[in-house]
């Protein structure tokens, strides 16, 4: 967990919340409270630590309400490793489908790619030095008594070879060397071509005939042949910018040390990954005997261990359940939370009902957020140099027209907002090349001009809102 997060208090991690999310309190209040015991349970007795488990929570409510973005925004506000996945695109050990352990590995694959990436950072001044090295060694080779490029100067900007083919000595060599050096970092060489060897990645193709691919493998195919076949070398000629970028990329992967890397990450799975669950409702149901939801309740079964915490062998090693925080969530129009088999019941001790959202909350989802839609529109028209305008009954009379087709027809949450705002600005974004005026002003006319149409048919607004 990152240091941030020592220092948020429940009460800071809602205010945090507040800046993406609207309304849904109690939903932030439990994850915030879920988020903070994984910081106190670090700070008990080893002994008591391990008893401690992680207060699981569910969800429910209808699309489009907040639920994964919740869950989205809580880890990366933590720095923990997430995964959100379907619940829906598993299937019982042997049905065609995902196992429920694919969870898992993937969680430590993204943990891996994620300290590798905060590794890779701690190295890039060293990394990018021996690429400076490597691209001095191209163009003036070290150990030679001959420079076999000849004497280099620079006059006013310019770089001049002069093949003079004459013996240099060691200071001439060093002399001409630091001159290199300065042209390279002021950027006068990077237009400049050279030969770069560099590790050639290609491996061989293997095709795996199965349904469940690569993904039941316990062992690596690539890493496997990467030893197997030694690796090899290619040379590349391309400007001296791209060879440092690449070489210094080269570099810092050499530089990282890949056994602390799996060491942290499988740690930080272990004590801070996330599992959002979503579609918890689409195997509620109970037992089939035949159709397509015939594993449901075999899926709960699969996913129970997991939940109560069991080891999952990745191909970063053995990985602990125990303390990962899992997320569920459903809008359980059909079935309800107690449709779950009562053990997985059990280890989701936390409900919250989250609400549907109310034409304050579209007014307030339109302008509050830091990623406000009426903020997205504005800055992608004026690339274009279009200045949108939005007056305050054309807000209102935006979250309206939501609000009623969420009534009338299928109700999917904030989402509605986004057909609502493409079909709006259609026209807009499709002249804004062509637009002539600078400013464009939105207001409650505008909005109902070109939504009226689609507004007083019904049937027209269950198909294009």
């Amino acid at each position: 967990m990152s240091e941030q997060m020592d220092q948020l208090t429940p009460k800071e991690i809602v205010s945090e919340l507040d800046r993406f999310i609207i309304g849904q309190d109690k939903a932030k209040r439990a994850v915030a409270i879920a988020l903070r015991n994984r910081w106190r349970r670090q700070q008990v007795p080893r002994e008591l630590r391990d008893e401690i488990a992680p207060k699981n929570i569910i969800m429910i409510g209808p699309t489009g309400v907040g639920k994964t973005e919740i869950a989205r925004r809580l880890a990366r506000m933590a720095q923990s490793p997430f995964l959100k996945v379907e619940a829906s695109k598993f299937t019982e050990v042997g049905y065609v489908g995902r196992d429920v352990e694919s969870m898992i590995r993937d969680l430590a694959e993204l943990a891996v790619n994620m300290v590798k990436a905060e590794e890779r950072k701690k190295v890039e001044d060293r990394a990018s030095e021996i690429a400076e090295e490597r691209i001095l060694d191209i163009l003036l080779p070290r150990g030679s008594s001959r420079d076999p490029q000849g004497e280099v100067a620079s006059w006013e900007g310019s770089l001049e070879v002069v093949r003079t083919g004459q013996d240099i000595s060691e200071d001439q060599h060093n002399a001409t060397r630091e001159k290199l050096r300065r042209l390279l970092r002021d950027g006068k060489l990077d237009e400049r071509f050279v030969d770069v060897e560099v590790t050639d990645s290609a491996r061989p193709v293997v095709e795996v005939f199965s349904s469940l691919g690569l993904e039941e493998m316990d062992v690596n195919l690539k890493d496997i042949f990467g030893n197997i076949f030694p690796k090899k070398t290619k040379l590349r000629k391309m400007r001296i910018h791209e060879a440092i970028q690449l070489l210094a990329q080269e570099e810092a992967q050499s530089l990282i040390d890949m056994d602390k890397v799996v060491e942290t990450a499988i740690n930080r799975v272990e004590q801070s990954g996330i599992i959002f669950l979503d579609e918890i409702d689409k195997i509620a149901g109970r037992e089939q005997s035949h159709g397509p939801d015939v594993s449901r309740e075999g899926v709960q079964r699969d996913l129970l261990p997991l939940v109560e915490g069991s080891t999952v062998a990745t191909k970063y090693g053995m990985t602990r359940t125990d303390h990962i925080l899992f997320i569920a969530s459903g809008a359980f129009h059909v079935s309800k939370p107690s449709d779950l088999v009562p053990e997985l019941q059990g280890r989701f001790p936390i409900r919250v009902e989250l609400g549907s959202l109310s034409k304050d909350d579209f007014i307030q989802i339109l302008t509050e957020p830091e990623n406000a839609l009426i903020t997205q529109y504005k800055a992608l028209l004026a690339t274009e140099g279009v200045e949108l305008d939005f007056t305050e009954d054309a807000i209102a009379e935006i979250a309206n027209i939501a609000f009623g087709v969420n009534e009338q027809t299928e109700n999917i949450g904030a989402r509605r907002l986004h057909t609502v705002m493409e079909r709006l600005l259609d026209e807009i974004s499709f002249e804004a090349p062509d637009l002539s005026t600078e400013k464009i002003v939105i207001n409650a006319q505008y909005v109902k001009d070109k939504l009226e149409d689609v507004m007083v048919n019904v049937d027209l607004s269950r198909y294009i809102l």
